[in-house]
């Protein structure tokens, strides 16, 4: 068993609650009546769940330690040990000032010596809530980079430089260079995630999921997480909370899988059409009852398949009309994880959104690995249309699907292309929308277009469509194509 199974356990026969009787309690019940738990069990249990140290940065030369820290062209932590972490990025005061400039890296794994070579962090990290809404707008709002996975390390390094803004001038003499630089953001910090353990998901596959049958998959696996566990927020009762939490995150995936399940299995054409039937009986055309295009739903690894914290997300889930389009993104975190390793990755992103850059939970609605995984984003569940944090402006009908990984240069598995086009077959296909169709969507403001502009796309999408930004990096751009054309074919169109 996992350090956090253990955890887990601790907690739940702490509160006198055995498997058998929590088995038998309903998930919405009352929490039983329990003793306190014991602060050290607490502290034990929330870093099995996961941490976050934040380490402001400082000016790194020595003509810039005489300036005041906005002024300084380059900014960093010189070496030093940290506490273990695997997930590493840099956050700022205002989401609304660019960073001009270049963010590196470099980290030492845990056990070794050895020091890494700079690696970039990709500055332009364009997913975010809408202008206005209630998430933006909130004032725990940061701007960020990109996160980037590191794997396990206990060392980091990091140097943030200002962009040389260089101009030439001609003068009697000749011509001459002259070199300023842009102010770096105020409030620079290293965020460094520890996403902590999660017993393993049951079926994460390490080869493409296409060429491997189906199988019998069971309603409540091992590797579900127990109701009884830690709340990280402060609340007046963290146990009941996170129970209550969870238990909501369940009900939102009602008559998909069993309450507690890791995943969620796949269905084939007929069932899934029945399920349309049974979602959406009363908004189907006759036209849509009698010929439904929509794509088999695929298997999908339920927030509880890969260790969601219920306690570090809002509470509520917010809601939009429809999904009229799908935006597709790659999350720029870097190729150099294992599949196996992926919902650790996804638990540091999902800390990284929350806890560092201040979103109401994940920004993405799914999450592809380069298996061809497909896992539960933002909470509300998977077939409704669960409003997000991914695509500035135009967030409102859509829904964002990220591939982890780093695709501007690296070629995405073909197993990547079948499951968003698998996903999107099925997803779109629960609106009614074509994915090789046309839509219009109302802009809710971004770098592209302004507040309130009708933008016509793809209603498969990549990110750069409707924010001016590399996402989802050019090879992955280059494969919507395909996967328009295969989402299609798997709707019957």
């Amino acid at each position: 068993m996992s350090r956090i199974g253990s955890m887990r356990g601790l907690l739940a026969s702490s509160i006198g609650v055995t498997c058998a009787a929590a088995l038998a309690l309903p998930l919405t019940s009352p929490a039983a009546a329990a003793r306190p738990v014991p602060a050290a069990e607490l502290r034990g249990a929330a870093e099995a769940l996961g941490s976050t140290q934040s380490l402001p940065l400082a000016p790194l030369t020595s003509r810039d330690r005489t300036l005041a820290p906005a002024a300084a062209a380059e900014q960093g932590l010189p070496r030093r040990d940290v506490r273990h972490f695997s997930l590493v990025g840099v956050i700022w005061d205002d989401p609304d000032t660019v960073l001009h400039g270049s963010v590196q890296v470099r980290t030492r794994a845990v056990g070794t010596d050895t020091w890494s070579g700079w690696q970039d962090l990709e500055t332009h990290n364009d997913d975010a809530a809408d202008p206005g809404t209630a998430e933006r707008t909130s004032g725990r709002v940061h701007g960020a980079t990109a996160p980037l996975w590191v794997g396990d390390s206990d060392g980091v390094e990091v140097r943030v430089r200002a962009e040389a803004d260089r101009r030439t001038e001609d003068t009697a003499r000749g011509s001459r260079t002259a070199t300023a630089s842009a102010p770096l953001p105020t409030g620079l910090r290293l965020e460094l995630v520890d996403p902590g353990e999660s017993a393993p998901t049951p079926g994460t596959r390490e080869a493409a999921p296409a060429a491997q049958p189906a199988a019998a998959r069971r309603s409540a696996p091992a590797g579900a997480r127990p109701a009884a566990a830690l709340r990280s927020a402060p609340t007046a009762d963290p146990v009941a909370d996170l129970a209550t939490l969870e238990a909501d995150t369940d009900a939102a995936n009602a008559g998909l899988a069993a309450p507690g399940a890791a995943e969620i299995p796949a269905l084939d054409r007929a069932r899934t059409e029945q399920e349309l039937f049974a979602l959406r009986a009363g908004e189907l055309t006759k036209q849509q009852r009698a010929k439904p295009y929509i794509g088999p739903r695929p298997r999908i690894v339920t927030r509880r398949g890969w260790g969601a914290d219920e306690t570090l997300r809002e509470r509520t889930f917010v809601y939009t009309k429809k999904v009229k389009a799908a935006f597709v993104h790659h999350t720029a975190s870097g190729n150099g994880y294992r599949c196996a390793q992926a919902p650790s990755l996804i638990r540091g992103i999902y800390r990284y959104h929350v806890k560092s850059m201040g979103w109401r939970d994940i920004g993405y609605n799914f999450l592809v690995d380069k298996c061809g995984n497909i896992y539960e984003g933002r909470a509300g569940g998977v077939a409704k249309p669960v409003l997000g944090a991914h695509t500035l402006g135009f967030n409102t009908n859509s829904v964002g699907i990220a591939v982890l990984g780093s695709y501007g240069s690296t070629k995405p598995p073909a197993a990547v292309v079948q499951a968003v086009a698998r996903l999107t077959a099925w997803k779109l296909g629960l609106h009614g929308a074509n994915p090789k169709g046309k839509t219009t969507l109302k802009s809710g403001g971004g770098n592209l277009y302004p507040k309130g502009k009708k933008v016509r796309l793809n209603v498969i999408s990549g990110h750069r469509d409707g924010f001016a930004t590399e996402c989802p990096g050019r090879k992955l751009y280059g494969k919507l194509g395909s996967t328009r054309t295969t989402a299609a074919r798997l709707q019957g169109r």
